[in-house]
């Protein structure tokens, strides 16, 4: 078992020089404590709120824990003593040193919610998830995924070429630290495990008496539409659940960072546009077991083999901007007349269209569909075709073909 760097390190520790505290968010077992405990040195105290006496003690006297946990101090699972936070901007406001604070936590958007509540101004949040395939596969620093033609040649000079059957293994596999690490070998046992410890854990703290078997089958049912747009009746009635019952479900499946949904570009010059969101899961590993596919021969050539290689692109395209601090302004587009562009990047004041393709060889008119965003208020920027061929080409100046595995 060894240690994957990640790419997020030197942001956080240039941020602890400057931010009394900071927050570590994202799904468990991505490696947020692993990362933290990687990066502190012996100065620093280490408490865990999974330890029941030591929550006890942050939620019912927050004071005498912090005096107990001195700064510099890395306090995991903050979710559990949201008590904890006002004491610590009194204590930020007394000059605390940078980095006195180093939190971690599950359940994102209530841990947002709180440090925004009590630290605001004081505390730097971040968001890690599961590995990117820069982080298992490549080697340098990590850039956000632009469409520049010298980025592009960067980027293919960092990362490990693949070919088809090498990134369906990649989407089979997953990105969890635990499996991608070696710590773990039998992927059934840890994806099992995983949505065990997950329901039991983190669900049953956000709602209480949830029928468990039902929420594993609304998983599943989620997963077998990543990639597609939200249908929230076609999820509910694979379950037996009714339409809001679905929609909470699905809000804590957001909220713990297992999905998160592609908005809709649209503005008032794009009238006809389709405002539906569209799904997909950080972790294709958590994809492919829940959907049953067995190996990643069988998923390649699997009904979803299209949808869950567009999800394993968009979340790549998303780590990587994540992974530098940066928010990623990523859409699609689909109108009333069924034209439609998987992904659409805007920077810089352009919209940058992306097609997602398992194919080799994709064909040149696959770029004719970019056409419809020149009706936008913004101008179009260059485009790509992201797909399985092994080299970076081009269909010409303003559309490259950009393999999958240079994200």
């Amino acid at each position: 078992m060894s240690y994957i760097k990640r790419d997020i390190e030197t942001l956080v520790l240039d941020t602890s020089k400057e931010y009394a505290a900071l927050l570590i968010t994202g799904p468990r077992q991505v490696g947020k404590t692993t990362m933290l405990r990687q990066l502190m040195d012996d100065s620093r105290n280490y408490v865990t709120l999974d330890d029941l006496d030591e929550r006890k003690l942050a939620k019912e006297d927050p004071a005498l824990f912090l005096s107990l946990h001195p700064a510099p101090v890395l306090i995991d699972e903050v979710q559990y003593a949201p008590e904890l936070f006002s004491y610590i901007k009194i204590l930020i406001d007394s000059h605390a040193a940078p980095g006195s604070f180093w939190l971690t936590g599950s359940q994102s958007f209530r841990l947002m919610e709180l440090a925004q509540e009590s630290l605001a101004g004081r505390i730097a949040i971040f968001h890690l998830t599961a590995l990117s395939q820069h982080e298992i596969y490549g080697s340098g620093e990590n850039t956000p995924f632009t469409l520049e033609l010298s980025t592009l040649q960067e980027r293919a000079k960092r990362g490990t070429p693949a070919n088809a059957a090498e990134i369906y293994k990649r989407i089979w596999n997953g990105a969890m630290p635990g499996m991608a690490s070696g710590k773990y070998t039998n992927r059934e046992v840890f994806y099992s495990s995983y949505l065990q410890s997950y329901i039991e854990r983190d669900i049953s703290d956000m709602v209480e008496s949830i029928n468990k078997l039902a929420f594993v089958d609304f998983i599943r049912a989620a997963a077998c539409r990543c990639g597609q747009m939200l249908n929230i009746h076609d999820i509910a009635s694979d379950v037996g659940c009714s339409a809001d019952t679905a929609k909470r479900w699905l809000a804590i499946l957001e909220k713990s960072d297992v999905i998160f949904y592609l908005r809709p570009y649209f503005n008032n010059l794009l009238k006809r546009t389709i405002k539906t969101p569209k799904l997909y899961f950080f972790d294709t590993g958590l994809v492919a077991y829940l959907t049953k596919y067995s190996s990643p021969e069988i998923l390649m050539n699997g009904a979803m083999n299209g949808a869950i290689l567009e999800n394993y692109a968009v979340a790549e395209i998303r780590k990587s901007y994540n992974n530098a601090g940066r928010d990623c302004l990523m859409h699609y587009y689909r109108d009333r007349d069924s034209k439609e562009v998987d992904a659409v990047i805007e920077a810089d004041g352009m919209l940058h269209p992306l097609e997602i393709k398992k194919s080799t060889r994709p064909g040149s008119e696959l770029a004719n569909t970019f056409k419809v965003l020149d009706a936008a208020s913004l101008p179009r920027g260059t485009g790509a075709i992201l797909c399985l061929r092994e080299e970076l080409s081009a269909v010409d100046r303003q559309n490259y073909i950009v393999p999958i595995w240079m994200i």
